[in-house]
């Protein structure tokens, strides 16, 4: 008779994983049920949970789900989670978080429509935080403040726009889209690593800016010293 330690270490995980898998389906049967907590979808990486997006190109996405914050274009990684989570609880953490890191709360914070809870509402307006978004409520009937509140809430959107670019920019270079990694913690390392890349090309741009910023200035100095030069000459002659 053969026992479990004739196994290597991965035969031994895989049955545990198999065996878990199990149980999960044959639950969800029982129950008449599609849903359970923590379900494996996958032997080989059991820490792969199914997530619901309602997308048109795939209504289920499979992988880590990831909450990033942008700050004058540098990328902060608020929270990465192989379970789906509702994003909109994680906003409070978020601005103390950015407290902590500046030293002061944000004059605004520009999200998406899921953030715009009363929860969350109601933390920022004790902060003094504006909140992006229409108002609540009826539109004021002044016009002049109603236009002003329209134009603030389509710049608000347009602010918004880089936060789905770093995430665009990621799947479309540096393939934050497809994760070649098998292990959670090796796949997350990919994921740091990725975000890292995109906060390096930030100060490369920057970087580059601020020397042709500099050399334009130092040009056009030496082009007014010359010029003053030629015409002091042309005046003593």
């Amino acid at each position: 008779m053969v026992g479990l330690s004739a196994l290597s270490r991965k035969q031994y995980r895989d049955l545990f994983v198999i065996s878990e898998l199990y149980r999960q389906q044959k639950e969800m049967y029982e129950h008449s049920t599609h849903s359970i907590q923590g379900r494996i979808v996958s032997i080989h990486q059991p820490h792969v949970r199914p997530i619901v997006r309602g997308k048109a190109s795939a209504m289920t996405e499979f992988g880590a789900k990831s909450t990033i914050s942008v700050v004058d274009g540098y990328v902060f990684t608020e929270r990465l989670s192989w379970e789906a989570y509702n994003e909109a609880n994680d906003l409070v953490k978020q601005i103390e978080r950015y407290k902590d890191r500046y030293g002061y709360f944000p004059k605004s914070v520009h999200v998406d429509q899921i953030y715009r809870n009363r929860e969350n509402r109601n933390y920022c307006k004790e902060h003094g935080i504006r909140l992006s978004g229409p108002m609540l409520g009826r539109p004021p009937k002044d016009k002049k403040r109603n236009r002003a509140i329209i134009l603030q809430t389509r710049k608000d959107e347009r602010d918004r726009i880089p936060v789905e670019g770093k995430f665009g920019n990621g799947k479309r270079r540096y393939g934050l889209d497809r994760i070649m990694a098998k292990r959670a913690d090796t796949s997350e390392s990919v994921i740091g690593t990725i975000i890292l890349v995109l906060n390096l090309e930030k100060v490369l741009r920057d970087l580059f800016w601020a020397i042709f910023r500099g050399i334009t200035d130092f040009l056009r100095c030496a082009n007014l010293t010359a010029f003053d030069d030629d015409r002091r000459r042309r005046r003593a002659a």
